[in-house]
Protein backbone atom coordinates (compact mmCIF):
# COMPACT_ATOMS: atom_id res chain seq x y z
CA UNK A 1 0.00 0.00 0.00
CA UNK A 2 1.22 3.20 -1.27
CA UNK A 3 0.21 6.76 0.35
CA UNK A 4 1.03 10.05 -1.00
CA UNK A 5 2.53 12.72 1.13
CA UNK A 6 -0.41 14.91 1.43
CA UNK A 7 -1.61 11.47 3.02
CA UNK A 8 1.15 10.83 5.46
CA UNK A 9 0.80 14.26 6.61
CA UNK A 10 -3.16 13.54 7.49
CA UNK A 11 -2.18 10.22 9.15
CA UNK A 12 0.42 12.11 10.79
CA UNK A 13 -2.27 15.13 11.91
CA UNK A 14 -4.88 12.38 13.12
CA UNK A 15 -2.18 10.13 15.19
CA UNK A 16 -1.40 13.75 17.24
CA UNK A 17 -5.23 14.40 18.01
CA UNK A 18 -5.90 10.86 19.00
CA UNK A 19 -2.53 10.73 21.44
CA UNK A 20 -4.10 13.96 22.73
CA UNK A 21 -7.63 12.11 23.27
CA UNK A 22 -6.08 9.37 24.95
CA UNK A 23 -4.56 11.41 27.62
CA UNK A 24 -7.43 13.82 28.03
CA UNK A 25 -8.95 10.40 28.73
CA UNK A 26 -6.38 8.88 30.82
CA UNK A 27 -6.74 12.77 33.01
CA UNK A 28 -10.21 12.23 33.36
CA UNK A 29 -11.04 8.53 34.05
CA UNK A 30 -10.09 6.47 36.82
CA UNK A 31 -11.07 5.90 40.83
CA UNK A 32 -11.74 9.45 40.91
CA UNK A 33 -13.30 10.97 37.98
CA UNK A 34 -12.46 14.55 36.65
CA UNK A 35 -14.38 15.87 34.12
CA UNK A 36 -12.08 17.10 31.68
CA UNK A 37 -13.40 20.62 31.58
CA UNK A 38 -12.48 21.03 35.35
CA UNK A 39 -9.07 20.21 34.85
CA UNK A 40 -7.43 23.38 34.05
CA UNK A 41 -8.96 25.04 37.36
CA UNK A 42 -8.08 22.11 39.29
CA UNK A 43 -4.54 22.35 38.63
CA UNK A 44 -4.35 26.06 39.43
CA UNK A 45 -5.86 25.33 42.79
CA UNK A 46 -3.04 24.35 45.34
CA UNK A 47 -5.79 23.22 47.95
CA UNK A 48 -7.52 20.41 46.03
CA UNK A 49 -6.58 16.89 46.37
CA UNK A 50 -7.41 16.60 42.73
CA UNK A 51 -4.71 18.58 41.64
CA UNK A 52 -2.27 16.16 43.81
CA UNK A 53 -4.14 13.07 41.75
CA UNK A 54 -3.33 14.95 38.39
CA UNK A 55 0.44 16.14 38.93
CA UNK A 56 1.98 13.11 41.04
CA UNK A 57 -0.49 9.74 39.54
CA UNK A 58 -1.92 10.53 36.26
CA UNK A 59 0.39 12.99 34.17
CA UNK A 60 3.52 11.39 34.93
CA UNK A 61 1.93 8.13 33.79
CA UNK A 62 0.56 9.66 30.66
CA UNK A 63 3.96 10.73 29.93
CA UNK A 64 5.11 7.26 30.57
CA UNK A 65 2.79 5.74 28.71
CA UNK A 66 3.90 8.19 25.62
CA UNK A 67 7.78 7.53 26.31
CA UNK A 68 7.44 3.55 26.72
CA UNK A 69 4.61 3.06 23.97
CA UNK A 70 6.52 5.15 21.28
CA UNK A 71 9.78 3.57 21.93
CA UNK A 72 8.68 -0.05 22.38
CA UNK A 73 6.25 0.96 18.94
CA UNK A 74 9.48 2.53 17.45
CA UNK A 75 11.81 -0.34 18.30
CA UNK A 76 9.63 -2.57 16.84
CA UNK A 77 9.50 -1.39 13.71
CA UNK A 78 13.02 -0.67 13.03
CA UNK A 79 13.54 -4.43 14.16
CA UNK A 80 11.23 -6.17 11.78
CA UNK A 81 12.97 -4.02 9.17
CA UNK A 82 16.30 -5.21 9.96
CA UNK A 83 15.61 -8.55 9.94
CA UNK A 84 12.37 -8.69 7.35
CA UNK A 85 10.71 -11.12 10.27
CA UNK A 86 7.20 -9.68 11.28
CA UNK A 87 7.58 -11.50 14.80
CA UNK A 88 10.42 -9.59 15.29
CA UNK A 89 10.03 -7.60 18.41
CA UNK A 90 12.41 -5.80 20.94
CA UNK A 91 12.44 -8.73 23.74
CA UNK A 92 12.93 -11.29 20.56
CA UNK A 93 16.76 -10.25 20.78
CA UNK A 94 16.90 -11.04 24.23
CA UNK A 95 17.02 -7.96 26.05
CA UNK A 96 13.82 -8.46 27.96
CA UNK A 97 15.65 -11.55 29.74
CA UNK A 98 18.73 -9.96 30.60
CA UNK A 99 16.86 -6.65 32.06
CA UNK A 100 14.53 -9.05 34.19
CA UNK A 101 17.81 -11.32 35.05
CA UNK A 102 19.24 -8.12 36.34
CA UNK A 103 16.29 -6.76 38.94
CA UNK A 104 15.72 -10.50 39.59
CA UNK A 105 19.28 -10.45 41.31
CA UNK A 106 19.20 -6.49 42.83
CA UNK A 107 15.73 -7.97 44.34
CA UNK A 108 17.34 -11.17 45.84
CA UNK A 109 20.10 -9.68 47.25
CA UNK A 110 18.46 -6.99 48.98
CA UNK A 111 20.16 -3.88 47.12
CA UNK A 112 16.78 -2.32 45.75
CA UNK A 113 15.93 -1.30 49.19
CA UNK A 114 19.39 0.44 49.62
CA UNK A 115 18.43 3.36 46.60
CA UNK A 116 15.30 4.29 45.08
CA UNK A 117 17.92 4.34 41.04
CA UNK A 118 19.33 0.52 42.31
CA UNK A 119 16.10 -1.51 40.23
CA UNK A 120 16.18 0.62 37.18
CA UNK A 121 20.23 0.73 36.88
CA UNK A 122 20.24 -2.86 37.05
CA UNK A 123 17.81 -3.90 34.79
CA UNK A 124 19.55 -1.48 32.01
CA UNK A 125 22.45 -2.98 32.93
CA UNK A 126 20.80 -6.84 32.24
CA UNK A 127 19.56 -5.38 29.22
CA UNK A 128 22.81 -3.55 27.97
CA UNK A 129 24.94 -6.87 28.79
CA UNK A 130 22.80 -9.07 26.83
CA UNK A 131 22.86 -5.98 24.05
CA UNK A 132 27.12 -6.88 24.23
CA UNK A 133 26.86 -10.85 24.23
CA UNK A 134 24.67 -10.62 21.12
CA UNK A 135 26.66 -8.45 19.26
CA UNK A 136 29.78 -10.25 19.99
CA UNK A 137 28.96 -13.59 19.22
CA UNK A 138 26.70 -12.41 15.95
CA UNK A 139 30.25 -10.82 14.43
CA UNK A 140 32.43 -13.40 12.69
CA UNK A 141 35.45 -12.11 10.52
CA UNK A 142 34.12 -8.36 11.14
CA UNK A 143 30.81 -9.12 9.13
CA UNK A 144 27.52 -8.78 10.91
CA UNK A 145 25.03 -12.04 10.68
CA UNK A 146 21.47 -10.54 11.04
CA UNK A 147 20.04 -14.58 11.50
CA UNK A 148 23.04 -15.55 13.69
CA UNK A 149 21.92 -12.60 16.00
CA UNK A 150 18.61 -13.63 16.05
CA UNK A 151 18.98 -16.92 16.88
CA UNK A 152 21.78 -15.93 19.78
CA UNK A 153 19.24 -13.67 21.62
CA UNK A 154 16.34 -16.24 21.36
CA UNK A 155 18.82 -18.52 22.97
CA UNK A 156 20.45 -15.70 25.50
CA UNK A 157 16.67 -15.09 26.61
CA UNK A 158 16.46 -18.83 27.44
CA UNK A 159 19.11 -19.09 29.75
CA UNK A 160 18.29 -15.79 31.32
CA UNK A 161 14.65 -16.84 32.00
CA UNK A 162 16.19 -19.79 33.23
CA UNK A 163 18.52 -18.07 35.71
CA UNK A 164 15.65 -15.71 36.52
CA UNK A 165 13.75 -19.25 38.37
CA UNK A 166 16.65 -20.11 39.92
CA UNK A 167 17.07 -17.35 41.67
CA UNK A 168 13.43 -17.08 42.44
CA UNK A 169 13.51 -20.64 43.39
CA UNK A 170 15.90 -20.04 46.17
CA UNK A 171 14.62 -16.78 47.87
CA UNK A 172 11.37 -15.68 50.07
CA UNK A 173 8.08 -15.05 48.95
CA UNK A 174 8.02 -11.44 49.55
CA UNK A 175 10.46 -11.53 46.86
CA UNK A 176 9.17 -13.33 44.65
CA UNK A 177 6.15 -11.13 44.57
CA UNK A 178 7.86 -8.29 43.95
CA UNK A 179 9.49 -9.82 40.95
CA UNK A 180 6.43 -11.40 39.46
CA UNK A 181 4.73 -7.82 39.72
CA UNK A 182 8.30 -5.87 38.02
CA UNK A 183 7.71 -8.55 35.22
CA UNK A 184 4.29 -7.78 34.77
CA UNK A 185 5.06 -4.13 33.96
CA UNK A 186 3.73 -1.03 35.07
CA UNK A 187 4.09 2.90 34.73
CA UNK A 188 4.08 3.53 38.63
CA UNK A 189 6.84 5.38 38.53
CA UNK A 190 7.04 9.27 39.65
CA UNK A 191 10.49 10.08 39.56
CA UNK A 192 10.22 13.27 37.36
CA UNK A 193 14.05 12.65 36.51
CA UNK A 194 13.59 9.16 35.20
CA UNK A 195 10.12 10.11 33.63
CA UNK A 196 12.11 13.03 32.10
CA UNK A 197 14.86 11.13 30.83
CA UNK A 198 12.79 8.23 29.00
CA UNK A 199 11.07 10.85 26.88
CA UNK A 200 13.50 12.80 26.02
CA UNK A 201 15.21 8.58 24.95
CA UNK A 202 12.21 8.37 23.09
CA UNK A 203 11.74 11.69 21.00
CA UNK A 204 15.60 11.56 20.28
CA UNK A 205 15.60 8.07 19.17
CA UNK A 206 12.19 9.05 16.97
CA UNK A 207 14.36 11.65 15.65
CA UNK A 208 17.94 10.00 14.94
CA UNK A 209 16.04 6.96 13.57
CA UNK A 210 14.99 9.49 10.54
CA UNK A 211 18.72 9.54 9.36
CA UNK A 212 18.16 6.14 8.51
CA UNK A 213 14.92 6.30 6.41
CA UNK A 214 15.99 5.49 3.02
CA UNK A 215 18.44 2.53 4.11
CA UNK A 216 15.22 0.94 6.27
CA UNK A 217 13.43 1.60 3.09
CA UNK A 218 16.29 -0.25 1.07
CA UNK A 219 16.90 -2.64 3.54
CA UNK A 220 13.51 -4.32 2.63
CA UNK A 221 14.35 -5.52 -0.69
CA UNK A 222 16.85 -7.74 1.05
CA UNK A 223 20.72 -6.94 2.08
CA UNK A 224 22.17 -7.72 -0.96
CA UNK A 225 19.88 -5.27 -3.01
CA UNK A 226 20.77 -2.50 -0.23
CA UNK A 227 24.24 -3.08 -0.96
CA UNK A 228 24.54 -2.54 -4.70
CA UNK A 229 22.39 0.50 -3.73
CA UNK A 230 25.32 1.87 -2.33
CA UNK A 231 24.70 1.07 1.54
CA UNK A 232 26.87 -0.47 4.29
CA UNK A 233 24.38 -2.27 5.47
CA UNK A 234 26.46 -4.12 8.18
CA UNK A 235 26.92 -0.57 9.45
CA UNK A 236 23.25 0.54 9.52
CA UNK A 237 22.30 -2.45 10.99
CA UNK A 238 24.88 -2.12 13.42
CA UNK A 239 24.01 1.46 14.91
CA UNK A 240 20.32 0.80 14.54
CA UNK A 241 20.54 -2.20 16.49
CA UNK A 242 22.30 -0.46 19.34
CA UNK A 243 19.26 2.28 19.06
CA UNK A 244 16.54 0.33 19.38
CA UNK A 245 18.48 -2.08 22.25
CA UNK A 246 19.13 0.94 23.91
CA UNK A 247 16.13 2.39 24.19
CA UNK A 248 14.11 -1.17 24.90
CA UNK A 249 16.72 -1.38 27.91
CA UNK A 250 15.80 1.92 29.35
CA UNK A 251 11.79 1.59 28.95
CA UNK A 252 12.21 -2.23 30.43
CA UNK A 253 14.38 -0.62 33.03
CA UNK A 254 11.55 2.07 34.35
CA UNK A 255 8.36 0.16 33.62
CA UNK A 256 9.37 -3.53 33.36
CA UNK A 257 8.32 -6.04 31.04
CA UNK A 258 5.31 -4.77 28.73
CA UNK A 259 4.85 -7.30 25.98
CA UNK A 260 3.07 -6.85 22.30
CA UNK A 261 3.44 -2.73 21.83
CA UNK A 262 6.47 -3.38 19.48
CA UNK A 263 5.28 -6.48 18.13
CA UNK A 264 1.39 -6.27 17.19
CA UNK A 265 1.59 -1.85 16.72
CA UNK A 266 3.93 -2.03 13.54
CA UNK A 267 1.60 -4.65 11.91
CA UNK A 268 -1.19 -2.36 12.22
CA UNK A 269 0.28 0.80 10.90
CA UNK A 270 1.81 -1.45 8.27
CA UNK A 271 -1.36 -2.28 7.41
CA UNK A 272 -2.68 1.20 7.50
CA UNK A 273 0.05 3.40 6.29
CA UNK A 274 1.99 1.12 4.19
CA UNK A 275 5.72 0.16 4.55
CA UNK A 276 7.55 3.25 3.61
CA UNK A 277 9.49 3.90 6.85
CA UNK A 278 8.89 7.99 6.00
CA UNK A 279 5.63 7.64 7.86
CA UNK A 280 6.09 3.95 9.16
CA UNK A 281 8.29 5.43 12.62
CA UNK A 282 6.19 8.24 13.33
CA UNK A 283 3.26 6.83 12.97
CA UNK A 284 4.37 3.55 14.96
CA UNK A 285 5.68 5.81 17.87
CA UNK A 286 2.23 7.32 18.22
CA UNK A 287 0.38 4.14 17.50
CA UNK A 288 2.30 2.84 20.14
CA UNK A 289 2.09 5.69 22.62
CA UNK A 290 -2.04 5.61 22.10
CA UNK A 291 -2.10 1.85 22.61
CA UNK A 292 -0.13 1.91 25.47
CA UNK A 293 -2.06 4.93 27.06
CA UNK A 294 -5.58 3.65 26.78
CA UNK A 295 -4.48 0.07 28.27
CA UNK A 296 -3.25 2.13 31.25
CA UNK A 297 -7.05 3.85 31.35
CA UNK A 298 -7.91 0.11 31.15
CA UNK A 299 -5.63 -1.24 33.67
CA UNK A 300 -6.46 0.97 36.69
CA UNK A 301 -10.09 0.98 35.91
CA UNK A 302 -11.40 -2.48 34.42
CA UNK A 303 -11.40 -3.98 38.62
CA UNK A 304 -11.46 -0.69 40.27
CA UNK A 305 -10.42 0.71 43.02
CA UNK A 306 -7.56 -2.25 42.57
CA UNK A 307 -5.16 -2.39 39.71
CA UNK A 308 -4.36 -5.08 36.97
CA UNK A 309 -0.34 -4.57 36.08
CA UNK A 310 -0.89 -3.11 32.69
CA UNK A 311 1.30 -6.17 31.38
CA UNK A 312 -1.39 -8.24 31.51
CA UNK A 313 -3.93 -6.06 29.39
CA UNK A 314 -1.26 -5.13 26.60
CA UNK A 315 -1.16 -9.30 26.72
CA UNK A 316 -4.51 -9.90 26.45
CA UNK A 317 -5.39 -7.23 23.57
CA UNK A 318 -2.24 -7.76 21.35
CA UNK A 319 -2.29 -11.54 21.22
CA UNK A 320 -5.99 -11.17 20.24
CA UNK A 321 -5.12 -8.75 18.11
CA UNK A 322 -1.90 -10.13 16.48
CA UNK A 323 -4.47 -13.91 15.90
CA UNK A 324 -6.99 -11.55 14.16
CA UNK A 325 -4.66 -10.12 12.27
CA UNK A 326 -3.13 -13.43 11.09
CA UNK A 327 -6.34 -14.70 10.53
CA UNK A 328 -7.10 -12.14 7.91
CA UNK A 329 -4.33 -12.15 5.91
CA UNK A 330 -4.49 -16.13 5.57
CA UNK A 331 -7.64 -15.48 4.37
CA UNK A 332 -6.90 -13.34 1.73
CA UNK A 333 -3.89 -15.34 0.94
CA UNK A 334 -6.30 -18.03 0.18
CA UNK A 335 -8.74 -16.33 -2.10
CA UNK A 336 -5.89 -14.95 -4.12
CA UNK A 337 -4.34 -18.20 -4.56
Amino acid sequence: MQHSKPHWLLYTLLLIILTIAAAALSLSVGEFRIPISDIPRLLNDPESMERGVLLYIRIPRILLGFAIGGGLGLAGAILQGIYRNPLVEPYTLGISGGASLGVTFVIVMGLHTLNVFFLPLAGFLGAFATIFLVYTLSVRSGALSVNRMLLIGVMISFIASSLMMFLMSITQADNIHGIVFWIMGSLHETNMAMIGGIVGLSISCLLLAYLFVMPLNALRLGEGKARHLGINTDAIIRILFIITSLLTGACIAIAGVIGFVGLVIPHIVRLWVGSDYRIMLIASFLSGSIFLILCDVIARTIISPNELPIGVITGIIGGTVFIVLLSRSQKKSKLLS
